[in-house]
């Protein structure tokens, strides 16, 4: 059995958004009892993680780390079409994932307790992103 669908992630600008409800709604509807769900984001400056969802400082850490490793502006890149944000997002992406395997069980995402799925946004302005997720069972 395969389910596939895709749904739509409005982002604030850069910094993650919670993705978890969405993701398992999806392999709800997909049936599927025990499988593999893939989690895919459309997009070259925009990543997927699984990190802890209970603590907010853990996302503001993450995106202060990879501010102070892939500064924006930094004079090394000549891809700038869309601004000083833009090569330091598609290299911030490049260092991430763009998609995720999760394993299903009891018609569910099989997460860890404090586990969250994330789509991580590395543009500043806010965007539209699409998610897809298959549910393989």
């Amino acid at each position: 059995m395969i389910h596939h669908e895709s749904f739509e992630v409005r982002t604030a600008g850069r910094g993650t958004v919670e993705i978890t409800a969405p993701v398992h709604r999806v392999v709800a509807a997909s049936g599927v009892v025990t499988g593999l769900a893939t989690i895919f984001v459309h997009h070259t400056s925009a990543s997927l993680t699984i990190n802890e969802n209970a603590d907010p400082d853990v996302q503001r850490d993450l995106d202060a780390f990879f501010a102070r490793l892939v500064p924006d502006g930094d004079a090394l890149f000549q891809h700038t079409a869309e601004g000083p944000d833009d090569m330091p997002s598609h290299v911030r992406s490049a260092l991430t994932q763009t998609s995720l395997s999760v394993p299903v069980a009891s018609g569910r995402c099989d997460l860890g307790t404090w586990q969250g799925i994330f789509l991580w946004e590395h543009r500043l302005r806010p965007h539209r992103r699409r998610v897809t997720v298959t549910v393989l069972g």
